[in-house]
């Protein structure tokens, strides 16, 4: 009785995360809602958060890593646009949520994270759900992962305070990058898109998320 209330109360918090914090801040694309209304994401958090882990929060992982808040990360979703011909390069993958509500959506996701305890753990839970369009690589956030580019898509899954040139180096011609910058110190979801050579962005709402290891902005940088 314990293990089907258990079950039953985990796909009731994942219905109400949809209902209470996805659609009403108009994250509307079918695939987006049904891959993270299927996606468990108690198994993402460490066991003692098991059970606020559907909260409208971002919560802790490891020391100073945060798992992004559904809402922030359904809308950063809806504006990056994946489509299931894509290739994806997510930022800081920490223990793979976002990397698993993603291969419910490219053809291919590549999932960067400095951490070698997370990349770890998150690639034992994509093998877990038979998620075997991922790969989990393990390095610096701010140089990306330049083996596999280009990329049509590149989620930053945290914040930052400007983009990375290796990260725009990577990005394809058409490409878009979505992520959360910090603009004097208020977070603003943006979308930063490539046209050859030239690089357009466009703020699509307010945000706040932890910021990522290793991309704050280099002195004197202007963004």
């Amino acid at each position: 009785m314990t293990a089907v209330a258990t079950v039953f109360d985990t796909a009731a918090a994942r219905r109400q995360m949809v209902e209470s914090q996805l659609r009403p801040n108009r994250v509307l694309d079918p695939r987006i809602v049904a891959a993270m209304g299927d996606i468990p994401r108690e198994l993402f958090v460490p066991e003692r958060l098991a059970g606020v882990a559907y909260v409208d929060e971002d919560l802790e992982i490891a020391p100073g890593r945060f798992l992004m808040e559904p809402r922030v990360l359904g809308r950063l979703l809806e504006a990056l646009d994946v489509q299931s011909t894509h290739r994806v390069l997510e930022i800081g993958s920490g223990c793979g949520y976002a990397t698993a509500v993603l291969a419910r959506l490219a053809a291919r996701v590549v999932a960067l994270e400095v951490d070698g305890d997370l990349a770890t753990r998150a690639s034992r839970l994509l093998s877990r759900l038979d998620l075997n369009n991922t790969f989990v690589a393990v390095g610096s956030l701010a140089a990306g992962e330049p083996s596999r580019a280009p990329y049509d898509r590149i989620l930053l899954s945290g914040a930052a305070e400007d983009v990375p040139e290796a990260l725009k180096a990577q990005l394809a011609d058409g490409g878009r990058l979505a992520g959360v910058f910090l603009r004097g110190g208020v977070g603003k979801a943006t979308v930063v898109e490539r046209h050859g050579q030239a690089f357009g962005v466009r703020e699509v709402f307010d945000a706040s998320t932890p910021i990522l290891p290793g991309l704050t902005r280099a002195r004197g940088f202007v963004f």
